[in-house]
């Protein structure tokens, strides 16, 4: 039974998206077809209606929602004809019904389910008297009930408690007392929140929420998935539900319509059918859209965290000395030559407990003249302000500028099966230290070896749905490295991965193909790497370059399906495209009009446009140097009032993380970024972006640093 209807899909989508309905059938069809969302808002712009990423991958996520709705009405209508209920009007409300809730709801009545209090009470012959309590024509219920003493019920009582089992799942299956529960829950639910006895020392980081309440439509999604993580830790329990008596008036309403015993009967169901039935199922059914809602939330915060982090300004291919920093163990230094590979590695002792500082210097120094390092890299773990306080003492004999680089998910890529493969010969110290030199030559390309969950850029990534998370990642990083582009000759087989159409076994199979036959001269030579076809070149070509190649277009974005219409540009001026690229006044002589086709609008022609007057240009900004104050190395040195520079390390939805230089991250909270009401954090600070901040407040028992920008001049 196949019902899927992509045309009703392209009409709801381009109602609930707003875009014209031929961009989203459009938008689909190549989705269908297999090209990748960096590919589509890239280079296919006139069959979109130029989408960008976020709006194609909106299309991707809503079609893939009601193609999975439409399977589920298959289950739902071969299910109720199974049991020959399925009539053709019920037939025609679930095909046409496009709304999770109302389908399910639709359901309930057919759905098979375990033995319940209610079928209990069918067996023993209480359902006609259900029903005329059910109808409340009959005054002497009393006197009906009697009709239906039996072997198996032995009073009156038990028959009329029977009876209301069975008029209370009739309730709770009925779509319009659903909707009347839902509707309270909407309007006026609490969170509750209270810690389980005898857990009040074991559980006190959760002790905000030992005894919490607040209306649900003001719970901020942080507060949620904390109080969530507590309950599923053992050390709080929560519940959320609206106030009982006007859910249970309004259902008396609807379902009471006369007086009298059977009314008596007909509220003693209804309270608990809501009680024991409806509420408990749209509590969970709330439960669990304002887990979507928060893991949605907190996935969105991440993304643009994880986004810009690997847009970090990068420094280049330069000479990089590289320190991760420590004490008792000493500090590893690494010596990188501008592509990133490892010349040299030792290790000095310039902390305490050997405090050999002269020596470390000495040596710091001899190595930057032998390997002609142009930057030092030091990590921002254990004795990072240290080690960097020790480097800026050294007078060297050329320019050397000095980085702190953010470690974190460094000793999971040393310790990861990509970092053996790399260097299996050298220790995870050494690995460490690598990936913090290559972070600061391109921040992009060694993130890529990292999983996303492990740079700490996160909130509640552990509590929030890991598969939407793994794809919501993998998605950005994807975006990032299609948006830098990759150079074809260089890139990691990591990198490589992440290319639009290609994924982990072409990126290998470039990779082999390069080590065997050299570098790539031109980006059609790719269509002679094994099981990399049309389709695939089609998806990657744009997205990769080739700084040296015979065609200079190979070091564009300009795809090489438009090579041609920069060709006959050229050919119409008289010149080449060298020289199209390098002279600006005859790209101005250029009338774009006159090279649209059925096929190529002018979105494409402004893009080449655009890219043959910065070919090969790195999108991403240039990076900047910063010191930390002097004086300042724990939190001891922190006194409320200081003013310091600092950078943002994490950003939440509560406030931004900030590094002073003590170790330890303070906190901006978010009523502290601004002089005016904040929304959203990333409306005002930026990943890694530099900034001043006050101290207010320091707790050096709790290790908590409170900041504030407010009244702070940036």
């Amino acid at each position: 039974m196949e019902i899927i209807n992509k045309a009703k899909h392209v009409e709801l989508i381009s109602s609930e998206l707003n875009i014209n309905s031929r961009g989203v059938a459009n938008t689909i069809k190549l989705l269908d077809e297999g090209a990748t969302i960096p590919f589509i808002s890239r280079y296919r712009k006139e069959m979109t209606g130029n989408l960008d990423e976020t709006q194609v991958t909106a299309i991707r996520d809503l079609s893939n929602k009601y193609v999975e709705l439409d399977k589920r009405k298959e289950t739902i209508l071969s299910t109720i004809d199974e049991q020959g209920k399925l009539t053709d009007e019920l037939r025609a409300r679930i095909t046409s019904c496009y709304n999770p809730t109302e389908l399910e709801d639709i359901y309930l009545p057919y759905k098979p389910k375990r033995r319940t209090r209610a079928t209990i009470a069918k067996e023993k012959g209480l359902e006609p008297l259900a029903l005329i309590i059910f109808k409340q024509q009959e005054s002497n219920i009393l006197a009906k009930a009697e009709n239906f003493l039996n072997d198996d019920v032995s009073d009156t009582d038990e028959a009329l408690a029977g009876a209301r089992d069975i008029i209370a799942e009739w309730i709770s299956e009925d779509e319009k007392a659903r909707n009347i529960v839902r509707k309270h829950f909407k309007k006026a639910a609490i969170i509750k929140s209270k810690v389980v006895k005898g857990k009040e020392t074991e559980g006190i980081k959760y002790s905000d929420y030992f005894s919490w309440e607040e209306e649900v439509k003001r719970c901020a999604s942080h507060r949620f998935l904390a109080m969530r993580r507590g309950q599923d830790e053992g050390f709080l329990r929560v519940s959320i539900s609206p106030p009982l008596e006007p859910v249970v008036e309004e259902l008396e309403r609807v379902f009471i319509r006369s007086k009298g015993e059977a009314a008596d009967q007909m509220l003693l169901a209804i309270t608990d059918s809501y009680k024991r039935l409806i509420e408990p199922s749209i509590e969970n059914e709330f439960t669990s859209e304002l887990k979507d809602k928060a893991d949605e939330e907190a996935i969105r915060v991440f993304a643009e965290n994880l986004r810009q982090l690997l847009l970090s300004p990068p420094l280049g291919q330069k000479s990089v000395l590289a320190i991760d920093p420590g004490y008792r163990t000493g500090c590893k230094v690494v010596c990188l030559d501008q592509q990133g590979n490892l010349l040299h590695n030792e290790t000095i002792y310039p902390h305490p407990p050997q405090s050999e500082q002269g020596k470390a210097m000495s040596k710091i120094s001899a190595l930057v003249d032998t390997y002609k390092i142009e930057a030092i890299a030091i990590g921002n773990g254990t004795a990072s302000r240290e080690t960097e306080s020790l480097i800026k003492r050294i007078r060297f004999n050329r320019d050397v500028k000095v980085f702190v680089v953010s470690e974190d998910g460094a000793s999971v890529y040393s310790a990861s099966a990509v970092a053996r493969e790399e260097f299996p010969e050298y220790d995870v110290t050494v690995r460490g230290a690598v990936s913090i030199g290559r972070r600061l030559m391109d921040p992009l390309a060694e993130l890529v070896k990292i999983d996303p969950k492990s740079i700490g850029v996160g909130q509640y990534q552990h509590d929030v749905d890991q598969n939407k998370l793994k794809q919501s990642l993998d998605q950005v990083v994807e975006s990032c490295v299609n948006h830098v582009g990759v150079h074809l000759n260089t890139a990691s087989k990591h990198l490589l991965t992440y290319v639009s159409g290609l994924g982990p076994q072409l990126a290998k199979n470039i990779v082999e193909y390069r080590a065997k036959n050299g570098p790539f001269k031109s980006r059609s030579e790719l269509k002679k790497v094994p099981r990399l076809g049309e389709k695939a070149f089609e998806q990657c070509a744009g997205f990769l370059r080739i700084s040296d190649a015979e065609n200079p277009l190979d070091n564009t974005a300009v795809h090489p399906e438009s090579y041609h219409i920069v060709e006959k540009m050229a050919a119409d001026l008289n010149c080449s495209v060298v020289d199209l690229i390098q002279n600006s006044d005859l790209r101005s002589k250029i009338k774009l009009e006159k090279y649209v086709t059925d096929k190529v609008g002018l979105p494409t022609l402004n893009d080449i446009m655009q890219e043959l007057s910065k070919p090969g240009r790195d999108p991403r900004k240039n990076i900047k140097v910063f010191e930390f104050a002097d004086g300042i190395y724990k939190i001891d040195d922190l006194k409320p009032g200081m003013v310091l520079p600092g950078i943002v390390t994490n950003i939440t939805n509560f406030g931004v993380f900030v590094d002073v230089g003590v170790k330890q991250d303070g906190l901006v909270h978010i009523s502290q970024l601004a002089n005016h009401f904040v929304s959203n954090p990333l409306d005002i600070v930026k990943l890694h972006q530099h900034v001043k901040v006050k101290v207010i407040d320091v707790d050096i028992a709790r290790k908590r640093i409170q900041l504030s920008m407010k009244d702070v001049d940036q």
